[in-house]
């Protein structure tokens, strides 16, 4: 029997390891993918800590990474329009027997040298987009990209702020400042990180702890305050201050998770203004397929956003690096 090596978690508390596992094979409706990069986000880290669980699961391991290209490598029965060596990207979910499932959480992910998947969630790659690069749009591109655009439904010209500038967050400024927003206002604690906000796009970048904070938000935004604002941090004080900046009518979206409780401290200010709460999570299978064209047409560049790359062999230092927010990275890569 073929075997390979895969990052798989053990529930229960029996951790995360490489280990060898035989080689999958594919079944009807399936696709054999050979993984060439995989995405370590920040949800495999709260998989490994306990913090998410993989719900519903069948047995007690899974593998992880639910961001995941490559290259077919064998394709099951049924299945038609893909040739062995196609370049590829993976919808982050799936539906296997009717059930929705996302990859690495409650299916077996691309933390491997082989992952299996249905055909009608593999992804096409157009030449020229690296799959260190393509590997992140499920998640990391797809999901600020769902929360602006079918989410808050920003229209070009309106104010937005983005709270948290890390591996989602990152990706929201350049989307943002391309679908047309403006002004794009930056938010992160981190000095570093509202640097490069700056970098990919934002108009404006603040520090949430700066005294003069209000002021400076209203002086970038408009005295009204900003039409959308997206939390990517999933911090309670992080919320409350986004919340405060909205405008009449303005649409908070929660996109960053927490088991932590959201109040709206004043109620009759939100119920007077009109304003919004909108919980986010992923995205639609259609996201991804317009982001593979416009990152295929150069429209989104995604050169700055790979921030390291391990072995495959090395998943758990990667994890490791990515809890301690060692050197502020948007997204590590595993390559097999």
């Amino acid at each position: 029997m073929e075997t390979m090596l895969a990052g798989r978690l053990t529930t229960g508390g029996g951790g995360f390891a490489v280990e060898e596992v035989p080689v999958p094979e594919p079944g009807p409706g399936q696709v054999l993918i050979r993984v060439r990069a995989a995405g370590v986000c920040l949800s495999d880290v709260h998989l490994i800590q306990g913090v998410l669980a993989p719900q519903p699961l069948t047995g007690n391991k899974v593998t992880l990474g639910h961001e995941t290209a490559g290259e077919v490598k064998a394709l099951g029965d049924g299945v038609t329009g893909f040739a062995e060596g196609d370049p590829v990207v993976l919808q982050a979910g799936e539906l296997r027997d009717g059930t929705p499932c996302t990859r690495g959480v409650n299916i077996d992910g691309g933390w491997a040298e082989y992952t299996v998947a249905a055909a009608d969630a593999v992804v096409p790659l157009p030449p020229g987009i690296p799959f260190e690069q393509a590997c992140i749009i499920p998640d990391a591109v797809s999901t600020p990209w769902a929360a602006i655009t079918s989410g808050a439904n920003v229209r070009p010209a309106e104010a937005v702020a983005v709270w948290g500038v890390g591996g989602l967050g990152a990706h929201a400024v350049q989307l943002l400042r391309m679908v047309g927003a403006c002004p794009v206002i930056a938010v992160d604690p981190l000095a570093a990180a509202r640097e490069r906000a700056l970098r990919l796009g934002a108009d404006v970048a603040l520090d949430p702890a700066d005294p003069e904070f209000g002021d400076l938000l209203r002086a970038a935004a408009g005295a009204g305050g900003v039409a959308a604002a997206f939390d990517f941090a999933g911090v309670p004080a992080a919320r409350d201050q986004a919340l405060s900046a909205l405008a009449e009518y303005g649409r908070l979206v929660l996109v960053g998770l927490t088991d932590q409780p959201f109040t709206i401290q004043n109620n009759l200010w939100f119920c007077r203004f009109r304003q919004q709460v909108l919980g986010h999570y992923g995205s639609r299978p259609e996201d991804l397929v317009d982001l593979v064209r416009l990152a295929g047409m150069h429209r989104v560049d995604l050169s700055a956003s790979v921030s390291g790359i391990y072995p495959l062999a090395e998943a758990a230092q990667a994890v490791d690096a990515l809890e301690r927010k060692e050197g502020n990275p948007i997204r590590l890569i595993l390559k097999p």
